[in-house]
């Protein structure tokens, strides 16, 4: 798999995948690991919150459970959208591989990248999206 940069291949992604686990997801409202994925869920998309204290808590958002891990997640996730720092993207990757299936995507927020880490996820067969935010990319492309 690749590395997903053309216009094209992001526009596929978003019209395709449905559903997203979202890594860093936050409560708060102001957060854009909240109002992006609050974005997508009322856009159409299955939005999967993945915080271990929200998890805790056993807090919902947009109909779904909070989940620890991503290996929890019971049903098939396209994409794994990342909203944590750069040098935190690493320790998911076991957790990523962990996922039955795994997802077709993962996509790194806007200002988050890990070459490494971009290639590893390909090499396993996962597009990898960087650096992207997936709502302004929807907003512009669909």
């Amino acid at each position: 798999m690749t590395l997903l940069t053309q216009t094209a291949q992001i526009v596929n992604v978003l019209s395709t995948h449905k559903v997203i686990a979202v890594v860093g997801f936050h409560h708060d409202s102001v957060k854009p690991a909240y109002y992006v994925p609050e974005y997508m869920h009322r856009q159409g998309y299955t939005i999967i919150p993945v915080n271990p204290a929200l998890a805790a808590r056993g807090e919902s958002y947009f109909g779904h459970r909070a989940v620890s891990t991503l290996a929890e997640i019971g049903v098939p996730v396209d994409i794994v959208d990342i909203f944590r720092r750069s040098d935190r993207v690493r320790l998911h990757v076991p957790d990523i591989l962990a996922m039955t299936p795994p997802p077709k995507v993962v996509w790194m927020q806007l200002g988050i990248r890990d070459d490494a880490v971009a290639a590893e996820l390909s090499g396993h067969g996962i597009d990898v999206v960087q650096d992207r935010c997936l709502l302004a990319d929807h907003r512009a492309l669909l």
